[in-house]
């Protein structure tokens, strides 16, 4: 009994101590079938350990009982050593312990065994390498099944004018052929695109339907993908009372003409003349301001013309005493005007008379002239003021 319990013991410590100085280890498939012009990913990782530190990775395929190293990551960067991979391999460096390989395009000749090899130094210092090997088969694969998605969060239920597109994905040896057809397969479907991606821009209310798609790749048979109903909603549909003349849709045709069209046009032209948006603010401001100016402007004009009526005068001809007079009527601030002209023309007023009179005693006026329908050049006046001729 004695003895069991310290073989368990023994037993147990070296368990433990396996597991204390673990050493990294690497995982992938054994076996990988990749598609003939398509891409594969080799799988490559391990469990980062404290205390070991990557230093080289390297990646060899080997063909005929040959190994060839086709990629190197160490202290320097990354080196593709073989031509036929650059531009098609890469080798994963993020997330720590991912070293997987990235194969696109595969050819035929890209078959073989593919190992991958790691080296880590240990808390001692020493080298650790360790690798992992996987068998790559390439082959003409056929079309899968394909799937459709769409990218709008509305699913295949979108509002009307919206930009949607449905995708048509397959996996298989490319290229690989997408058609899209409207309709169901049991009747007689209508073909839309010849791509895979089926693009409505915008959605009408007209495209809504089945619709599904169908790939085919190099090898294989066609593959159809699951029905798709499509459903475009009409966001104009309100009820009437809610909507304006420009939304109302008839869902019954009247002939054209009738009583009842030619009321519901001119109603809903005044309805449109009634609730059509308003002038701008500015412009209201820019009408009242020029109705303001044109205001004072009539105001202005009709206060100068009174000015210029009480300035006028009235020349009168009058009959005093036998002789020909000329009055002359005045107001306002004309008076100064008037006596500075009849001091400046000669004129003289009669100090016996009490009217305001003013008597012309130019010799040479034209009126002595007309009355005495003389010609000559010098006139006499007598002391009354007559004219002689």
């Amino acid at each position: 009994m004695t003895s069991m319990a310290l073989f368990l013991g023994m037993a147990l410590l070296a368990h433990l101590s396996s597991h204390l100085n673990a050493d990294p280890t690497l995982e992938g498939p054994v076996k990988m079938i990749g598609p003939w012009k398509g891409n594969v990913n080799v799988a490559c990782t391990y469990g980062p350990i404290e205390g070991y530190t990557q230093v080289l990775v390297k990646w060899l395929v080997q063909q005929d009982n040959e190994a060839v190293t086709i990629f190197l990551r160490d202290f320097s960067g990354d080196h593709i050593q073989q031509a036929k991979y650059r531009g098609r391999l890469q080798v994963t460096r993020e997330p720590p312990g991912d070293v997987s390989l990235l194969l696109e395009t595969l050819e035929m000749d890209d078959r073989g065994r593919y190992r991958c090899q790691v080296t880590w130094k240990d808390p001692d210092g020493r080298q650790l390498v360790k690798e992992r090997m996987t068998e790559l088969q390439i082959q003409k694969l056929p079309a899968s099944k394909p799937l459709v998605t769409t990218g709008s969060g509305y699913g295949f239920k979108v509002p009307h004018g919206m930009r949607i597109s449905l995708l048509c994905q397959a996996q298989g040896s490319p290229p690989i052929t997408y058609k899209w057809y409207k309709g169901k397969p049991d009747g007689t479907p209508t073909q839309v695109t010849s791509l895979g991606t089926l693009l409505f821009k915008p959605a009408q209310v007209s495209d809504s339907g089945t619709y599904f798609c169908i790939a085919k790749a190099r090898v294989g048979s066609e593959q159809m993908s699951d029905l798709v109903h499509f459903v475009v909603t009409d966001s104009s549909k309100r009820p009437t009372s809610a909507m304006l003349p420009e939304e109302l849709t008839t869902s019954t045709p009247r002939p054209e003409g009738s009583p009842i069209d030619a009321e519901s046009r001119d109603q809903g032209n005044a309805n449109k003349r009634a609730g059509g948006q308003g002038l701008p603010l500015y412009a209201i401001v820019l009408i009242a301001l020029l109705c303001i100016i044109l205001v004072f402007a009539m105001i202005f004009g009709l206060c100068r013309r009174k000015s210029q009526g009480e300035h006028a005068y009235e020349v009168a001809r009058m009959s005093t005493g036998g002789g020909p007079r000329i009055a002359i009527y005045s107001g306002g601030t004309a008076e100064a005007e008037a006596e500075t002209r009849a001091l400046d023309n000669e004129y003289h007023n009669d100090p016996a008379s009490t009217q305001d009179y003013q008597i012309i005693t130019q010799a040479n006026s034209d009126y002595a002239r007309l009355l005495c329908g003389s010609s000559s050049a010098e006139l006499e006046m007598q002391e009354n003021g007559k004219p002689s001729c």
